[in-house]
């Protein structure tokens, strides 16, 4: 089968969404299909293109084997409303040359959200006369709306019907968590129409190495206990707790430190927290290629997953939650739900109530007392997602699902 997999986050940007697109793609790949991709410049997180991509609408290039197409997109970081619309619909628009210069498709995989790339969807199923597969990822605006993020009613009930619009439309809709499923199901969307693709793992990727003294040296660590976050700090992972408990183990153990590594719409508040608190105990570092994370939780001696208490939070399976069992490292999990219950299955973890920094801190210093009990939760873990969420076996299983 040819499939076309449209989505404005691919690599080589880092972040969640890019590691498990790419993943998806090879795995697919690998399964004997034909895939190409139609993607935007990289921009993210940093907002800037990279120099051989400037000056250019649109451009062809390859990765594993897989043909990318990139178009143009209006590159922004952070900043107003205004100008996250500008970043979305310059792709929705861009895109569509790209659909046009990629080759045929049998189905049109499309990454929702943002939201908005339902535009381009409408206009790929036309053009090619394929079967849409809508991959939802996030319930969007019903999550923004659940957080706060989004009031305007206006901005609200246009984005619903966009929404419904591309559910009508998709052959198969794709959900990446239990929850997302159930959502739809609730709002009568047929159980037929529904495929499970989880979050998943690439083992080898995150397979368990010796400390990089190196990397340890450069980030001061030499002799210290890291507690390691990974991935994007975002408002609905309320991070605060993580520097709360940061205070409280600072005048506890000066070895507990923090290392925050990644970047999104709170880095710069969280940032600006953790100054005015004073915290001597933690680390800043950009996101990182993929292929260098795994020198990054070398130095953990715990991993942590955060989550803000919020009405769709039970239907959440951050996706750092599985290179850190991969990685063999224990992991503290702040949340409820789905997460969770990967977790406390896989014997790798423990799970914490959220916006409890007392507690937070008591359970680390708990498990850095008990190497023993981290090196057998490590252990578990890694097993664990190696035998469930390895992404070749996640793939097969979806593309049972489908039929393919």
């Amino acid at each position: 089968m040819r499939i076309l997999m449209l989505t404005q986050y691919f690599y080589p940007e880092n972040g969640a969404a890019q590691v498990r697109l790419l993943e998806v793609a090879k795995a697919i790949r690998d399964h004997g299909h034909e895939i190409e991709v139609v993607t935007a410049f990289p921009n993210y997180p940093t907002g800037i293109i990279p120099a051989e991509y400037q000056g250019k609408f649109f451009m062809k290039d390859s990765h594993a084997g897989i043909p990318i197409y990139r178009t143009w997109i209006y590159p922004v970081q952070r900043g107003k409303f205004w100008k996250r619309l500008l970043n979305y619909f310059s792709f929705v628009f861009s895109a569509m040359y790209g659909v046009v210069k990629a080759g045929k498709a049998d189905y049109i995989f499309v990454e929702s959200p943002p939201l908005f790339i339902g535009l381009t969807v409408f206009f790929a199923k036309w053009v090619k006369g394929a079967k849409v597969i809508l991959n939802i990822s996030d319930l969007w605006p019903e999550s923004a709306v659940s957080l706060g993020l989004v009031t305007n009613r206006s901005v609200i009930a246009l984005t619903e019907g966009l929404e419904r619009s591309m559910y009508k439309t998709a052959w198969r809709i794709s959900a990446q968590t239990e929850g997302i499923i159930k959502s739809l199901k609730d709002r009568g969307i047929s159980e037929d129409k529904l495929v499970f693709l989880p979050n998943g793992v690439n083992p080898d990727l995150f397979a368990p190495q010796a400390a990089d003294e190196a990397l340890m040296q450069d980030l001061l660590l030499q002799d210290k206990f890291v507690i390691l976050y990974a991935g994007t700090m975002g408002y609905a992972h309320g991070l605060e707790v993580a520097l709360q408990a940061a205070k409280i183990l600072e005048e506890v153990d000066p070895e507990v430190v923090f290392l925050f590594l990644g970047d999104g719409s709170e880095k710069p508040r969280l940032q600006e927290m953790a100054q005015e608190m004073k915290l001597s105990n933690v680390r800043w570092v950009d996101f990182q290629p993929i292929t260098e994370m795994r020198r990054y939780y070398s130095l953990a001696g715990l991993t942590l997953s955060t989550l803000r208490r919020y009405k769709l939070s039970e239907g959440v399976r951050p996706s750092k939650v599985f290179p850190g069992l991969a990685s063999a490292k224990p992991l503290i999990y702040v949340g409820e739900g789905e997460g969770a219950k990967i977790v406390e299955d896989s014997g790798g973890g423990i799970v914490l109530p959220p916006e409890e920094p007392e507690q937070l801190a008591r359970a680390i210093l708990e498990l850095k007392k008990d190497p023993e009990r981290c090196r057998e939760m490590g252990k578990q873990g890694r097993e664990f997602v190696s035998r469930h969420y390895a992404w070749s076996s996640i793939v097969a299983r979806w593309l049972g699902e489908l039929g393919l």
